[in-house]
């Protein structure tokens, strides 16, 4: 998660908020969250950051498979913007 930039708040509120991903491949399912940023990432500053966490459901556990970033503006969203 450190090297992609993603906190566990980010992947806790994705979770609990986000709206459902709709490149989840089958069997799988995602939520995608867009976080107000204007900072640095990688030499550059950007006003926001999508996080999107992918998972699946085994029983009562939730497996997180995965957790991408990416760093913008203007993302196209279906929610607020969350501040951490």
């Amino acid at each position: 998660m450190i090297e992609r930039g993603v906190t566990l708040d980010e992947i806790n509120a994705t979770l609990k908020d986000g709206w459902l991903a709709k490149d989840a491949k089958q069997g799988t399912y995602g939520k995608v969250w867009v976080f107000a940023y204007g900072r640095e990432w990688i030499g550059r500053v950007f006003a926001e950051k999508e996080v999107s966490v992918y998972y699946k459901l085994e029983g009562d556990n939730l497996i997180v498979l995965t957790v991408k970033a990416r760093y913008g503006d203007n993302f196209e969203r279906d929610g607020n913007i969350h501040e951490i």
